[in-house]
């Protein structure tokens, strides 16, 4: 079965819900442990456009947010149940997600 990538990135105080809702959907597991995953912290930077409903921030101001990137792996059969999970954990309406294909 295919192996993917995924990563994403949510402010620090929303990433352990996050965590918790991609390993529950299948995320970070393997033979004999669960709950694999790598973090990392920065900074994160948008503006808000018209029409948006930011989580954070004000429309048309430029915004900084401390935030962790998430990284953990999946089989193929489970990841749109991931990508789904971190879509309704994550607290921005347009949360970024990157997903690839890895050979292990």
């Amino acid at each position: 079965m295919s192996q993917y990538k995924i990563v994403t990135y949510v402010p620090v105080e929303n990433a352990d819900a996050v965590r918790e809702a991609i390993a529950n959907a299948g995320a970070g597991k393997s033979e004999k442990y669960s709950h694999a995953s790598f973090s990392s912290r920065g900074v994160g930077r948008f503006k808000p456009l018209l029409g948006a409903h930011p989580a954070i921030g004000k429309i048309g101001k430029l915004e900084e947010v401390e935030e962790e990137k998430i990284e953990v792996t999946c089989d193929g059969g489970v990841l749109n149940k991931v990508l789904s999970a971190i879509r309704r954990a994550h607290p921005y309406e347009e949360p970024a997600i990157d997903a690839w294909e890895v050979k292990v």
